[in-house]
C-alpha cells in the first residue's frame, strides 16, 4: 500500500483494525482526516499514518486517560449464550440483556439505537466478531454485554464473509467518546488472539467466558 493511496472507508477500518462503524462516526465528527467524493467517504493513506502518529503521541503525553478494565464493564450475568440466525434476533436479546444493566436507563432507546446504528452500517469487524456500540444519553457509564451464539449468524455481511458467532454490544454514556473509543479498540486487539476466539466459542458457563475475558 503506497503512501499517496487513496483508501475507502472499509479499507481504512481493515488498516486500522477497527470497525467500519468507528471509521464512520470519526469521519462524520471531522476526528480523522477524509473526504467525500459524492457520497463516498475517501482517505489519503499518508493523512491517515500522520493522524495515527499524532493519536499515540497524544496518548503518551496524557496518561491519565482511563484504561479499560474488563471486570467494571462486564458481568457474569450479561453474558448469554443465544441461538440465533438472524442479526436482528440476536442484537434484540443482546439490547434485552443489557438493558437489565443500572447504568442504562431507558430500555426502548437501547434496542431502538442499537437496530439504527446497525442499518447504517454493520458492526462486524470479521473473524465471526460483531461490534454493536451506541453512545446514549440514557446510559450513566459505559457497560457490555457479551453473546455467544450456538449458531452461525448470517446476515452481518462482514468483508470476509465469516459468520459472525460472538456479540460484544457496547453502550456508554455520550460523554465518553474517548472511553468508548478505547474500548472498541480493545476488544478488536483482544479478539485477533484465535486461541482466546476458540476458547469462547467452547466455553460452556458464562462464568467461564467472564474468566477468559478478563484474566
Amino acid at each position: 500500500m503506497a503512501e499517496d493511496d487513496i483508501l475507502t472507508l472499509e479499507e481504512v477500518a481493515k488498516y486500522l483494525r477497527v470497525s467500519e462503524r468507528t471509521v464512520y462516526d470519526c469521519a462524520q465528527k471531522g476526528e480523522i482526516p477524509a473526504g467525500k467524493i459524492r457520497t463516498a467517504w475517501r482517505f489519503k493513506k499518508s493523512e491517515i499514518d500522520k493522524w495515527v502518529n499524532d493519536k499515540l503521541v497524544s496518548a503518551n503525553l496524557n496518561p491519565q486517560i482511563t484504561p479499560v478494565n474488563a471486570e467494571s464493564i462486564m458481568s457474569v450475568h450479561r453474558i448469554q449464550f443465544i441461538n440465533y440466525s438472524s442479526k436482528r434476533d440476536a442484537l434484540l436479546a443482546l439490547a434485552e440483556n443489557l438493558a437489565a444493566a443500572p447504568q442504562v436507563k431507558n430500555r426502548q432507546e437501547l434496542s431502538s439505537e442499537i437496530l439504527k446504528r446497525e442499518e447504517l452500517m454493520s458492526t462486524a469487524i470479521g473473524c465471526g466478531i460483531a461490534i454493536p456500540h451506541v453512545r446514549l444519553s440514557s446510559v450513566t457509564d459505559l457497560v457490555v454485554s457479551v453473546g455467544i451464539s450456538k449458531t452461525n449468524i448470517v446476515d452481518f455481511y462482514p468483508l470476509d464473509d465469516e459468520p459472525v458467532r460472538l456479540v460484544f454490544m457496547i453502550a456508554a454514556a455520550h460523554n465518553q467518546h474517548a472511553y468508548y473509543l478505547q474500548t472498541l479498540s480493545w476488544f478488536s486487539t483482544r479478539l485477533k488472539n484465535k486461541e482466546l476466539r476458540d476458547s469462547l466459542l467452547t466455553a460452556e458457563t458464562p462464568q467461564k467466558v467472564y474468566d477468559l475475558l478478563t484474566k
